[in-house]
């Protein structure tokens, strides 16, 4: 039977929990090989019962580890389909984005795969590995420097200035070569990856959408393979509290950048002609990024209108009402009040 009801993916984490202790039976082991715990990532559908199943792993997991980084890869499926069936997509997208961004420290919505891909990949949509080998590159690569001893806050780049936002959009773009008129050529980067921008070749998040005028509050960079030429002052040479009071001043947006030598490696079980190399055996550069924008507003906005309209008069008020408060966060101009509550 087809696994797309929300409320059916809620009732299966239930009953399963009842009969064995999730936590105790999948998680603990792993956790008792853990000599320092610095995060949980989650990898799950968004759009079918599984973000029901989800947000009652989510809530058992707040329970237990309270204030420890929980990172959620939301993933929604690409593959275009028949109207009524899309409404029924986007209604779970809003009740997983409702129910599981509020407790996780990073809710990261991904297409698998992107529509708008650029020509040099070679991406056939029917085949799940080729897609998953896509994701798999810019997941990889920007979670790198959590895995690397010498950068040691990545975590608070995530967190930006307040730690209001915590919906990135994840982009990327291959670095390292560009194609240009049927000819594979080295990609110039005379600016480098100095500013947060909002285009970039692949949008996993919003496929493109939405990317006019929007406004970026936080973005964290990082480029593996050749290094990027940099401003003067670049952000892994300065004190990140005086960067970023700098550019709170400025009102510029918040951005941290990473960068390791370490090219991404083509293995064997990966897609050999996805990107173009130069030669076998040799890796790509590739340029990525997690960004929060008013793009992330834009966005609940239309899937909150399709959702208000599609569930049951019961659930529409605490869906939408709860959907609301959190656009607010991604509007330019929001304020919490705090500042007024003496007046």
């Amino acid at each position: 039977m087809p696994f797309e009801d929300w409320n059916v993916g809620e009732e299966l984490f239930k009953d399963l929990d009842k009969e064995h202790d999730l936590l105790d039976r999948d998680l603990r082991p792993l956790l008792e090989e853990c000599d320092h715990l610095r995060a949980l990532q989650l990898f799950s559908g968004s759009d079918d019962a599984w973000g029901g199943f989800t947000a009652q792993y989510m809530e058992r997991l707040r329970d237990e580890f309270g204030k420890k980084s929980i990172w959620v890869w939301a993933i929604e499926d690409g593959t275009r389909i028949q109207r009524h069936h899309q409404f029924k997509k986007d209604t779970n997208k809003a009740r997983s984005l409702c129910s599981i961004s509020p407790m996780a420290s990073l809710y990261s919505p991904i297409i698998d795969a992107p529509h708008n891909l650029p020509g040099y990949l070679n991406v056939d949509h029917r085949s799940e590995w080729q897609k998953t080998a896509l994701l798999a590159s810019a997941i990889e690569t920007v979670t790198l420097p959590s895995r690397l001893r010498p950068y040691q806050h990545f975590e608070a780049s995530l967190a930006g200035e307040d730690g209001t936002h915590t919906i990135f959009e994840l982009q990327s773009s291959i670095n390292k070569l560009k194609i240009n008129d049927g000819q594979t050529k080295e990609a110039s980067n005379e600016d480098g990856p100095t500013k947060a921008e909002i285009e970039f070749e692949i949008d996993f998040a919003y496929d493109g959408e939405y990317s006019k005028g929007a406004h970026i509050f936080n973005q964290v960079q990082v480029t593996r393979g050749e290094e990027p030429e940099r401003d003067s002052e670049s952000t892994e040479a300065t004190d990140v509290g005086y960067f970023r009071k700098l550019r709170r001043y400025n009102s510029e947006s918040m951005l941290q950048s990473f960068h390791t030598p370490l090219s991404m490696p083509i293995l064997d079980s990966f897609p050999h002609d996805l990107f173009p190399t130069p030669e076998a055996g040799t890796g790509v550069n590739v340029f990525t990024a997690l960004t929060a924008s008013t793009r992330t507003a834009q966005r609940i906005k239309a899937i909150s209108a399709t959702a208000g309209r599609l569930v049951s008069v019961d659930e529409r008020e605490a869906l939408v009402n709860g959907l609301g408060e959190i656009r607010e966060y991604y509007e330019t101009g929001w304020s919490s009040g705090s500042d007024d509550e003496d007046d």
